[in-house]
């Protein structure tokens, strides 16, 4: 499976951005979908997930400013953010599981300076 990100770039505070996730799949083969992100030197943590009819889930320090969607017609999935703060500065990875096994793209850069 091949994830291709975009949408990421420089941003001011309180800016928003819209992430993409193109896979190479069909969206409804997947039974989770998701983003990730990492900050330099770190481990990256999930942010936000959805198995397909399921609650979403989103990490604290994003829960009221970033949404997951997609749209299936277009085989898309979308990250939407929201009021972005310094802290979120951090390569932003899409994510997939297909039978059981994870699959990640390389990742959008997004940073937020002023």
């Amino acid at each position: 499976v091949q994830l291709v990100e975009s949408g990421g770039g420089s941003v001011q505070p309180g800016g928003s951005l819209r992430l993409t996730c193109e896979p190479s799949w069909s969206i409804r083969r997947f039974s989770l979908t998701g983003w990730y992100r990492q900050f330099p030197g770190k481990e990256r943590e999930l942010i936000a997930t959805q198995a397909p009819g399921s609650k979403f889930w989103y990490h604290d320090g994003v829960k009221g400013r970033f949404a997951l969607s997609r749209d299936n017609a277009m085989n898309v999935m979308y990250l939407q953010m929201s009021n972005l703060k310094p802290e979120d500065t951090a390569t932003y990875i899409c994510y997939v599981v297909l039978d059981g096994k994870p699959y990640w793209g390389q990742g959008t850069q997004v940073t937020v300076s002023l």
